[in-house]
């Protein structure tokens, strides 16, 4: 048989699940295609599993029995879904008859076991599902007669993969038809190849949602190599899909998840099918496995990350945890205490438990008070969900009743954003016994808020009291701390603690359920050089042009007025049209008086701008304020004009667009919308990470971050990010120069035509245009297409470094886009072409099938840059594109000057044109500052803001040393601060610079 055939890779998994996997063969002739199932299989199950409720049937039906349940059960498929079905069984004249026997939790009953041994499993391969056509799916997985999955295989040897298996259920497997409709029959559908297997569990063409079921490698995406030679697949059909673990998955993972959405005016219900990630899977196996081999008493650390599930997980491994029975059939813990403030996670663990154990009660939310807590321990309730700052409570209450034991998972994900909820917390922090240890403890965390009082006080209590018997932690967190990995991690060979079970940053990212909030970041410095640095002195507008570098050079580090302007003009210029127009932006500040005035600049500046209809801003602190405007103090909610409990959803309004915070809403905060995030605070460590990562949540259209942060450097930020991720993620500073460069080495290509770029802008950005109309498309290919022929004509080793080119290039702009104060026309157009053109390359030795499948990103750029106005696209204009207003209309071009013109302008606002002798004067003090030995030392031994002081306190002595030879730069030093501090500034960093060479 050849090796390059799918049918070769089908027989692999066939094999695999018939010899391991408890599977049979079964007959894909038998299926149904007007009922939906295999009824041969199922009326043998019926009969075999539960003779004598069939005999109690038949009595009813008569010889029409076989047809009159057949048909009871496919409507009860039909109503409720198959899931539901095999939980829960059918009635049919009450009779109940019961569709899938699962494992029990103990073996205390023979009976149970034996009736688990009836399940039938069945893998089906070549399955022709439909009446209207010829179409066949791979393989397909029955459970007693049930289809309940299917897969769709590619083997790489033939040339396709598995992106070419999602592309099939998306162009030919209908999901009007039975066999794929939602819910109603198949819950899962695999695409595998050799390497990657994805899954989804509603099929909706080329809506349909793919999430990566891989184990992951090197805590990156993908798999790793199989060590036993098998495929790197191999996994799915020798463990996912083998009999008990499957059974397991359908009995206490999958559920459906129902979310209530209210639009204009009307509540809509939508469904959900959630099936378990791999690493949702695999810790809550792990964990439990564990657990059920060493009993209560033993702590566990999960960092999972951001985008990772911890709600559906945390709900898993509640419910596998009041699962578990030890040898002597005994429970492990009489009741799970699930610690949290995530207000979904209550009705999430109701309601998916109950699809699990279909009663009510095995669930508990204490909101009211220890007491209540107190009732649910000693009543045993399985799973009780209780606030954080119930937490030392908990401890107090379970060690009140020793003869039992306790399961604690706690969810630190989401924790109180201050205020009274903070300083409960801090008085919980003192009770503890002040040992040597728990003091140096104590004095390393003076300053912590928010989840890190959360952290704190759990690690506290926890070491306070020292490891009990009769309970275990399970702590969940994205950044553990190294305090937390003390108390929480397991020790290593070399006995250094490590997370018991890790899901990175960087797999997160590489998977696509998290932003990479690094891959924009800018400090001061860095946006700074960039606005100026301009390759071949270009022509643009002289008056956008002076406005936009003069507010650059101006912006001095320690003025908030300046400051102000600079966010809210880089906020209304770029990011304002992000995500559709919807973005919104963050301001950190260093404290509550800096946010509080940050608010009232704001304001100030909205004012005067007129900007009022374009956006408001909200202010977040904790606690009363004081200051000279309010003596006896003010709180958020008095500067916002609504309650402070109301914030995050009057953030979800349009007209709400940038948060100033202050501590607040720095962890645990999850927008979607947060596109950029201003930093004026100094950050470092996990702080970093937790406070940039309100950055990452993904959402229809957003496709990048931005970050530009006043205060700190990247190699900080680098250092602070680095443990939780795995991978190098700040780069080297970019040089703009590079984008006309890495752009001219793209035009010696002669892949593409500028005529053919013109004419694509035409369509592409016209207001008119519907990306998903037909013809609009249609266009957008024939402009693309000859670019497509071309680049197949290159040799193989060119086309690899055009298409590797032509994504750098991409990536920078979209990055540099985001900087810059002017607008490049031609670099717009083309960004947009080369951003088609590349999902349009074909890929080698693969016969892909053409797609527009970026169509969601382009729209939401092209919507984009049609708001902002940058591109002329009246065809037949003459001239560049750079004069359009937002209603399209062409403007009379304004006097154009040279870059150096333009900042010789500046210059002469300053009054600022020296004589050689003025020039002698300050070199003259850069000369005697070079000499300095102490200067000297301290620019190598430290980073820039630091030597910033030393630096001040020396360009003063020299200067007043100096004094006598030019009074008059003495003076406009000293009197105009801000010409002072810009040259205080510009030869403090020529100096660091050229010491540290």
């Amino acid at each position: 048989m050849s090796i390059t055939t799918e049918n070769t890779f089908e027989t692999a998994i066939e094999q695999a699940l018939v010899q391991n996997g408890g599977y049979t063969v079964g007959d894909s002739t038998t299926y149904s295609q007007e009922l939906g199932f295999f009824r041969d299989e199922i009326l043998a199950f019926l009969q075999r599993s539960q003779p004598k409720k069939w005999e109690k049937i038949s009595a009813i039906h008569g010889k029409d029995t076989e047809n009159r349940v057949l048909q009871r059960l496919y409507k009860e498929l039909d109503l409720r879904g198959c899931l539901d079905v095999l939980r829960k069984g059918f009635v049919d004249y009450g009779v109940r008859f019961q569709m899938a026997f699962f494992k029990p939790a103990s073996g205390l009953n023979p009976d149970a076991v034996e009736i688990y041994n009836t399940n039938s499993l069945k893998v089906y391969r070549q399955v022709y599902y439909s009446k209207r056509n010829r179409n066949s799916v791979d393989i397909v997985l029955g459970l007693n007669g049930l289809p309940v999955a299917t897969l769709e295989l590619k083997n790489q040897f033939t040339g396709q993969n598995v992106n070419h298996a999602k592309n099939q259920y998306k162009d030919t497997r209908d999901p009007k038809e039975i066999l794929f409709s939602f819910k109603k029959r198949t819950l899962v559908h695999f695409s595998v190849d050799s390497d990657e297997v994805y899954m989804a569990t509603k099929l909706e063409g080329s809506k349909t949602y793919w999430l990566p079921f891989n184990k992951g490698n090197g805590h990156g995406k993908g798999n790793p190599i199989n060590e036993n030679g098998d495929y790197r697949t191999s996994y799915l059909w020798n463990y996912i899909l083998q009999k008990d673990s499957w059974l397991q998955i359908l009995q206490q993972f999958i559920h459906l998840q129902t979310e209530e959405v209210i639009n204009d005016g009307k509540v809509y219900r939508i469904e959900k099918m959630i099936f378990p990630r791999y690493h949702q899977l695999d810790v809550v196996r792990k964990v439990t496995k564990d657990t059920l081999e060493n009993g209560a008493g033993k702590n566990y650390l999960v960092q999972h990350s951001a985008g990772s599930g911890k709600s559906n997980s945390i709900a898993w491994l509640a419910y596998g945890l009041t699962s578990l029975h030890n040898a002597s059939n005994e429970r492990i813990f009489d009741s799970v205490i699930v610690v949290t403030d995530r207000k979904v996670l209550d009705q999430q663990l109701q309601n998916t438990i109950y699809q699990f154990e279909h009663k009510q009660g095995v669930v508990q939310k204490i909101d009211k008070d220890s007491t209540q807590l107190a009732d649910a321990i000693s009543n045993g309730t399985n799973i009780i969900i209780t606030t954080l700052q119930k937490f030392p409570y908990v401890i107090d209450k379970v060690g009140e009743v020793p003869d039992r034991k306790y399961a604690v998972v706690i969810d630190e994900a989401h924790s109180s954003q201050g205020g009274e909820a903070s300083k409960k917390m801090k008085e919980v922090l003192g009770v503890v016994d002040n040992d040597a240890t728990q003091e140096a403890y104590l004095e390393s965390d003076e300053d912590i808020l928010g989840q890190d009082i959360v952290n704190s006080c759990i690690e506290k209590s926890a070491l306070s009291r020292g490891r009990q018997a009769n309970i275990s932690f399970f702590a969940f967190t994205a950044t553990p701390k190294y305090k937390t990995l003390q108390v929480f991690g397991a020790k290593d060979e070399e006995g250094n603690p490590k997370p018991f079970h890790l899901y990175s940053m960087r797999q997160a990212i590489e998977e696509g359920f998290i932003l990479d909030v690094l891959k924009n970041y800018t400090t001061y410095e860095l946006y700074f050089k960039l606005t100026k640095a301009i390759e071949d002195d270009p022509r643009f507008n002289k008056k956008k042009a002076a406005k936009a570098i003069g507010k650059y050079v101006s912006l001095h580090p320690h003025n908030l007025a300046q400051k102000t302007e600079i966010i809210i003009e880089h906020f209304r210029s770029i990011v304002s049209k992000k995500i559709g127009g919807k973005a919104k932006a963050m301001v950190v500040c260093g404290s509550r008086l800096h946010a509080k005035r940050y608010f009232e600049e704001f304001n100030k500046y909205i004012k005067v701008k007129g900007y009022q209809n374009e956006l408001k801003v909200i202010v977040a602190f904790s606690g009363k304020l004081k200051d000279d405007n309010y003596p006896e103090g003010v709180l958020e909610s008095e500067l916002n004009g609504f309650r402070e409990n109301e914030l995050p959803q009057m953030f979800e309004k349009e007209e709400y667009k940038i948060l100033i915070v202050a501590d607040k809403y720095q962890t645990g905060f999850d927008q979607p919308l947060l596109h950029t995030m201003y930093v004026d605070k100094q950050l470092s460590g996990v702080k970093a990470v937790q406070t940039l990562s309100r950055l990452n949540r993904m959402c229809k259209g957003k496709e990048d971050t931005f970050v530009l942060d006043f205060t700190n450097d990247r190699e900080t930020i680098f250092q602070s990010f680095q443990p939780y991720y795995e991978i190098t993620t700040v780069t080297d500073e970019t040089d703009i120069n590079h984008l006309y460069d890495l752009k001219a080495r793209l035009d010696d290509f002669q892949v593409y035509w500028q005529e053919e770029i013109d004419d694509f802008a035409n369509i592409y950005f016209h207001p008119n245009t519907n990306l998903n109309n037909a013809k609009n498309q249609r266009y957008l290919y024939s402009f693309t297409d000859p670019s497509v022929e071309r680049f197949k004509g290159l040799e193989e080793e060119k086309q690899d470094e055009f298409k590797k080119s032509i994504r750098s290039w991409t990536n920078l702009y979209s990055f540099l886009a985001q900087i810059m104060p002017f607008v490049d026309a031609d670099a717009e157009k083309f960004y947009a072409f080369a951003k088609l053109l590349q999902i349009r390359l074909p890929k080698r030795d693969l016969s892909e099938t053409l797609q527009l499948s970026d169509e969601v990103a382009l729209e939401y750029y092209r919507l984009e840059k049609i708001k902002e106005g940058s591109i002329d696209l009246l065809k037949g204009e003459e001239g560049e594109l750079s004069g359009v207003t937002e209603a399209g209309l062409k403007r009379t071009k304004g006097e154009e000057a040279l870059l150096s013109e333009i900042v010789s302008v500046l210059n002469e606002r300053f009054a600022t044109e020296f004589e050689d002798a003025d020039k002698l004067f300050f070199d003259q003090i850069e000369a005697e500052l070079m000499e300095d030995e102490k200067l000297q030392t301290q620019a190598k031994a430290n980073k820039l803001d630091t030597f910033k002081y030393a630096f001040e306190d020396m360009f003063m002595n020299k200067l007043i040393g100096r004094m006598d030879q030019n009074q008059d730069i003495f003076e406009k030093i000293l009197e105009d601060k801000m010409f002072g501090d810009l040259v205080k500034e510009l030869m403090m960093k020529k100096i660091y610079r050229k010491m540290n060479e």
